[in-house]
Protein backbone atom coordinates (compact mmCIF):
# COMPACT_ATOMS: atom_id res chain seq x y z
CA UNK A 1 0.00 0.00 0.00
CA UNK A 2 0.71 3.36 -0.87
CA UNK A 3 1.89 5.73 1.92
CA UNK A 4 2.65 9.62 1.29
CA UNK A 5 2.94 11.65 4.85
CA UNK A 6 3.37 15.39 4.79
CA UNK A 7 4.02 17.36 7.59
CA UNK A 8 5.70 20.63 8.87
CA UNK A 9 3.12 23.23 8.16
CA UNK A 10 1.69 25.94 10.18
CA UNK A 11 1.30 29.98 10.64
CA UNK A 12 4.26 32.00 10.08
CA UNK A 13 4.75 35.73 9.32
CA UNK A 14 5.68 37.08 6.29
CA UNK A 15 9.76 36.46 5.57
CA UNK A 16 9.24 33.09 7.81
CA UNK A 17 10.47 30.00 6.95
CA UNK A 18 9.16 26.22 7.00
CA UNK A 19 10.19 22.85 5.95
CA UNK A 20 8.07 19.94 4.89
CA UNK A 21 8.60 17.13 4.72
CA UNK A 22 6.94 14.07 3.16
CA UNK A 23 7.68 10.37 4.19
CA UNK A 24 6.55 8.11 1.10
CA UNK A 25 6.42 4.44 0.82
CA UNK A 26 9.84 2.88 -0.33
CA UNK A 27 8.77 1.71 -3.61
CA UNK A 28 6.80 4.52 -5.06
CA UNK A 29 9.95 7.04 -3.65
CA UNK A 30 13.04 5.00 -5.82
CA UNK A 31 10.61 4.89 -8.55
CA UNK A 32 9.27 8.50 -9.19
CA UNK A 33 10.03 11.99 -9.27
CA UNK A 34 8.61 13.77 -6.58
CA UNK A 35 6.75 17.08 -6.39
CA UNK A 36 5.22 19.55 -4.06
CA UNK A 37 1.66 20.77 -5.24
CA UNK A 38 -0.26 23.68 -3.64
CA UNK A 39 -3.72 24.70 -3.65
CA UNK A 40 -5.36 28.04 -2.10
CA UNK A 41 -8.91 28.39 -1.56
CA UNK A 42 -10.75 28.89 -5.09
CA UNK A 43 -7.98 28.26 -6.81
CA UNK A 44 -6.48 25.25 -8.90
CA UNK A 45 -3.66 22.48 -7.20
CA UNK A 46 -0.46 24.21 -8.82
CA UNK A 47 2.80 21.95 -9.16
CA UNK A 48 5.40 24.32 -7.19
CA UNK A 49 8.91 22.42 -7.52
CA UNK A 50 9.58 18.74 -8.42
CA UNK A 51 12.87 16.70 -7.84
CA UNK A 52 13.57 13.58 -10.20
CA UNK A 53 15.41 10.33 -9.18
CA UNK A 54 18.54 11.72 -10.15
CA UNK A 55 18.55 14.47 -7.96
CA UNK A 56 17.35 17.43 -11.33
CA UNK A 57 15.38 20.05 -9.96
CA UNK A 58 12.53 22.22 -11.14
CA UNK A 59 10.39 25.22 -9.59
CA UNK A 60 7.28 27.04 -10.70
CA UNK A 61 8.67 30.81 -11.42
CA UNK A 62 6.89 32.16 -8.28
CA UNK A 63 8.86 30.24 -5.74
CA UNK A 64 12.27 30.36 -7.76
CA UNK A 65 14.90 31.51 -5.24
CA UNK A 66 12.71 30.73 -2.34
CA UNK A 67 12.02 27.58 -2.73
CA UNK A 68 14.17 24.45 -2.47
CA UNK A 69 13.17 20.84 -2.40
CA UNK A 70 15.60 18.03 -1.57
CA UNK A 71 15.23 13.78 -1.41
CA UNK A 72 16.44 11.71 1.19
CA UNK A 73 17.31 8.43 -0.20
CA UNK A 74 18.16 6.95 3.36
CA UNK A 75 14.53 7.77 4.67
CA UNK A 76 12.66 7.59 1.60
CA UNK A 77 11.56 11.23 2.09
CA UNK A 78 11.03 14.70 0.12
CA UNK A 79 11.60 18.31 1.91
CA UNK A 80 10.68 21.61 0.69
CA UNK A 81 12.96 24.30 2.42
CA UNK A 82 10.13 27.11 2.19
CA UNK A 83 12.04 30.93 3.27
CA UNK A 84 10.95 34.57 2.14
CA UNK A 85 7.60 33.15 2.55
CA UNK A 86 4.70 35.64 1.07
CA UNK A 87 0.88 35.24 2.20
CA UNK A 88 0.07 34.26 -1.27
CA UNK A 89 2.61 31.19 -0.23
CA UNK A 90 -0.38 30.45 1.74
CA UNK A 91 -2.34 26.95 0.64
CA UNK A 92 -2.25 22.79 1.58
CA UNK A 93 0.64 22.35 0.15
CA UNK A 94 0.82 17.76 -1.12
CA UNK A 95 3.40 15.52 -2.18
CA UNK A 96 2.60 13.93 -4.85
CA UNK A 97 4.57 10.84 -7.50
CA UNK A 98 4.27 12.07 -10.59
CA UNK A 99 2.52 9.90 -13.11
CA UNK A 100 1.03 8.45 -10.38
CA UNK A 101 -2.61 8.44 -8.65
CA UNK A 102 -1.36 9.09 -5.48
CA UNK A 103 -1.62 12.06 -3.17
CA UNK A 104 -0.71 12.75 0.65
CA UNK A 105 -3.24 14.09 2.76
CA UNK A 106 -2.00 17.74 2.17
CA UNK A 107 -0.84 20.10 5.48
CA UNK A 108 -1.51 23.80 5.81
CA UNK A 109 0.71 26.13 5.63
CA UNK A 110 -0.59 29.85 6.37
CA UNK A 111 1.28 32.46 6.21
CA UNK A 112 0.49 36.15 7.54
CA UNK A 113 0.80 39.55 6.90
Amino acid sequence: QVQLVESGGGLVESGGSLRLSCAASGSIFRANTMGWYRQAPGKVRELVASITTGGSTDYADSVKGRFTISRDTAKNTVYLQMRSLKPEDTAVYYCHPLATIYWGQGTQVTVSS
